[in-house]
């Protein structure tokens, strides 16, 4: 577990050809024609855009769900990960209260799906495929990685996403999902819901980040905290926790980007010894 007051890496370990082009496809449904076709909200709301470096091959690719508290917010494409040398594809889900749990968990693993399906059409490599998003993001990215049966419907086992890196993701069950069940918002609750509930030692590569624990939306820190400290205890290999002193839950997201993008390359580069 560490603490940082400030954030400092060196730029030149993320730099990538200045000159190098990259391509968007905007609004890409996610679930199949006929799933898509027979509801209006899934054709409206579950599309994907996809950034990804025009003529590379073997490139990682960071799907990003974006926050809200699912109930707002839009798919997008973060700026912080543009021109990286990666792939980033931004998802829109169902919200709530159009839809209830666990709609929007099935679609997080439909985008996750869609992208080891799909990605090496585009040059990239399914074998680097990493999870990432920001607050309600970060709890959907977090969900289907540790709790397998969201990807097993597609064939794919969880431990194939190369690394979780969520954003102030709830690790209890969120509180969207309780507010649905009629729970308050400061009853903690722990279920099938809950990332910790499914916590393991052979889940993937896990680097959890956080805000100020005094400056935090509840007890943000403190969940990811005991997800840290459960999965060390379970026997996890690969886990670590960052607290962003200084920045509160929105604040957050701008200085945990250069992590995110150190582990997406720390990791990336170890999986590529291996192929």
């Amino acid at each position: 577990m560490k603490k940082l007051l400030i954030i400092l890496f060196f730029i030149s370990t993320l730099t990538v050809n200045a000159q190098q082009q990259y391509i968007t496809e905007k609004n890409i449904h996610y679930y199949s024609e006929a799933e898509t076709k027979k509801d209006a909200y899934i054709q409206s709301q579950c599309t994907l855009d996809i950034y990804y470096p025009k003529a590379v091959k073997n490139f990682a690719t960071i799907v990003w769900f974006h926050g809200g508290g699912i109930t707002g917010g839009a798919k997008e494409i973060p700026q912080q990960l543009m021109d990286k040398g990666y792939a980033v594809i931004g998802v829109g889900y169902r919200l709530s209260p159009k839809v209830k749990a666990p709609a929007y968990i099935e679609d997080a693993a439909a985008a996750v799906a869609w992208a080891f399906k799909n990605i090496e059409k585009y040059g990239g490599s399914n074998k680097l495929i990493f999870v990432s998003g920001h607050s309600a993001g970060g709890y959907l990215g977090t969900m289907i990685t540790f709790d397998k049966s969201y990807l097993n419907k597609y064939n794919i086992d969880a431990n194939a996403i190369a690394g979780l890196i969520p954003f102030s993701g709830q690790c209890i069950t969120h509180f969207t999902v309780r507010a649905e069940k009629g729970i308050e918002a400061l009853q903690p609750t722990i279920d099938k819901y809950a990332p910790l509930y499914f916590v393991r030692a052979d889940a993937p590569p896990i680097l959890l980040i956080t805000g100020d624990r005094e400056m935090e939306l509840f007890g943000r820190y403190e969940e990811n905290a005991y997800l840290y400290r459960m999965l060390k205890l379970v026997g996890h290999k690969h886990t670590t926790l960052y607290e962003l002193q200084g920045f509160d839950h929105g604040g957050m997201a701008v200085p945990a980007f250069p992590l995110l993008l150190r582990e997406v390359a720390a990791v990336s580069k170890e999986i590529s010894k291996k192929l």
